[in-house]
């Protein structure tokens, strides 16, 4: 057995290392894609029934700098600073994030559906002082800035570069049909004018001399995720890290990524590192046209996206693509341009794998990752040497292997721990040096995943260390919910786990113990919806007189999984 087995079965187009990396910062990375592509179109957001808006490479571009130079000179921020960004897939998504990267700042990826404790956690932790948010969530802003740190808030239309006409009819429907738009208490700035202040300013010495220090080792973003305590921390990630990981993701592709000829779909949210790393980093150096879907919840809100354009590749995690094939339009009349898909986030089901190859005629391919990894490790080769029901292979110039608990690595089909090393590990969780040195193990990071690798060098998940549950390819920690729940009156224990959910991959439940006071199973539900975002929320609760406990009185969730999923088997029987 060799020392990296899957070397073997790399496609012939795919080298044993990536190359030298030209780029010594993400500037330098998007600057280079848009001298090449120019007047092409980069990104055209489509709403569920059509509407659409576009903009070119060139326009990113100018428009990304102009913001950079707002974000430094106009309101004054220094280099390092963070700037937090909470708003769905939309035209302004990507001149936000290319801006605060140019300006020498740090990106904050920030989900628009988190409450305001969420908020106010993830903004105080950073440090953010500047804050761009989708005005339709707003509202929330008043509770929130006061325990922050942010002294400036920039709001974004999701209409923001539509043709004038379409604009304002999405902007009417906002108003008064659907009633999305609250209004804004609070002192901001609206994005055009912020550009406006920026273009004023525009200097191309001023925008050099923001980048100048700035090389593979400085912190471009800080994107958050949880850990086994549940608390959310973040991880530093470098320009390095992520050039890298794009650059590793591009290659393992080989000849399925073609320059300035592919056409991918955007539904996972542009916040979440997968879709970030793949879809805005990848395919925008690559001279693609990225097609932005603000939510694909319902399915039918792609469908448009699909009738309308010539559809070449999409990434998504295993509910998505479910559900698009549990859709009629969709199975009736699949996409006739697509190549290829890629699936992450969450395991994705050999039973989807099989029949999304059935009805499109194209491959799909499972990788892994985490955000702590930028987030690619692993992925499986799209030239059909890829295996079902595994996540591939490491991806160029990536080692992995599977540790037992004695630290000793794990022989072939034996199960242990996933370690990984490569360019694209995190710097370490931000303020959070303990944190850093418990998960990491000289140079590998140590993911709390368990797995099994085969003899070729292929790995498989077995389960996962960490308590951690998946939804929709989200993470929900225990821990967060457990908190919230034990806060309310009448609880005095509670456990939370994930059970399994053919339509959501995982769906949370919670068992509680309670006191005197007896609440219901709709009190708990709707006082978990006021504090945490809803894919976070319990789908049911179970009333029990004692939880499985340790010696030391810890709640043994694996045991209350145990149980349920026997439970399951039993009803189903």
């Amino acid at each position: 057995m060799t020392k990296r087995p899957w070397l073997d079965h790399y496609p012939s187009d795919v080298p044993h290392d990536l190359p030298k990396v030209a780029f010594k910062n993400l500037p330098e990375f998007i600057r280079a894609a848009a001298k090449t592509n120019g007047k092409t179109k980069a990104f055209t957001q489509v709403m569920p029934n059509g509407m659409n808006g576009s903009l070119s490479y060139a326009q990113v571009d100018q428009l990304s700098d102009r913001f950079a130079v707002y974000l430094r000179d106009v309101i004054g921020l220094s280099a390092g600073d963070r700037v937090a960004v909470q708003m769905p897939n939309c035209l302004s998504y990507p001149i936000v994030a290319f801006g605060i990267l140019k300006a020498g700042l740090v990106l904050v990826n920030t989900n628009p559906l988190y409450t305001a404790t969420e908020m106010v956690h993830q903004f105080s932790d950073s440090g953010a002082k500047a804050l761009v948010v989708i005005d339709m969530f707003a509202d929330r802003l008043p509770e929130v800035l006061p325990k922050t740190n942010i002294e400036h808030v920039v709001t974004v239309k999701i209409s923001e570069y539509f043709p004038a006409a379409v604009a304002g009819v999405i902007r009417v429907t906002q108003k008064y049909w659907s009633r999305t738009l609250p209004k804004i208490t609070v002192k901001y700035t609206k994005f055009s004018d912020a550009l406006i202040a920026g273009a004023k300013q525009l200097s191309d010495d001023k925008l050099k001399g923001y980048v100048a220090t700035l090389d593979e080792s400085s912190i471009a973003a800080l994107q958050y995720t949880g850990g086994t305590t549940g608390v959310s921390k973040g991880a530093m990630l470098s320009h390095g890290n992520l050039v890298t990981n794009t650059l590793q993701l591009i290659t393992m592709c080989g000849d399925y990524m073609r320059q300035g000829k592919e056409v991918v779909v955007t539904a996972l949210p542009l916040y979440h590192i997968f879709a970030f790393t793949i879809n805005l980093l990848g395919f925008w150096h690559m001279g693609a046209r990225n097609l932005l879907v603000p939510t694909p919840r319902p399915p039918s809100n792609l469908r448009r996206v699909f009738e309308n354009y010539k559809v070449t590749w999409m990434t998504g995690v295993n509910t998505l693509f479910n559900a698009l094939l549990n859709e009629r339009w969709f199975v009736d009349s699949p996409p006739k341009h697509l190549r290829a898909s890629a699936a992450g986030g969450m395991a994705l089901h050999e039973s989807v794998s099989e029949r999304w190859r059935k009805v499109t005629g194209t491959p799909i391919v499972e990788g892994y990752g985490l955000t702590e990894t930028s987030p690619v490790l692993t992925f499986n080769p799209l030239s059909g040497l890829g295996k079902d029901g595994t996540i591939g292979i490491p991806v160029p110039s990536t080692d992995v292997k599977c540790v037992k608990d004695d630290g000793s690595e794990a022989a072939v089909g034996e199960p242990g721990e996933i370690y990984a090393s490569g360019p694209q590990i995190m710097l370490g969780y931000w303020q959070r040096p303990d944190e850093t040195k418990a998960t990491m193990s000289g140079a590998w990071f140590k993911t709390g995943d368990i797995a099994t690798r085969d003899s070729d060098g292929y790995f498989t998940i077995v389960d996962r260390k960490k308590d951690m549950i998946l939804v929709s390819g989200f993470n929900v920690y225990p821990n967060e919910v457990e908190e919230q729940i034990a806060s309310f009156k009448g609880v005095l224990e509670v456990g939370v786990i994930g059970v399994p959910d053919e339509g959501k991959g995982e769906k949370v439940k919670a068992f509680i113990v309670c006191g005197s006071d007896q609440p219901t199973e709709a009190d708990i539900i709707a006082h978990c919806r006021l504090q945490l975002a809803a894919y976070k929320v319990p789908s049911s609760v179970e009333f029990v007189t004692e939880l499985p406990k340790s010696p030391i009185g810890k709640i043994l969730r694996r045991e209350l999984r145990n149980q349920e999923i026997a439970s399951i088997s039993k009803m189903r029987g």
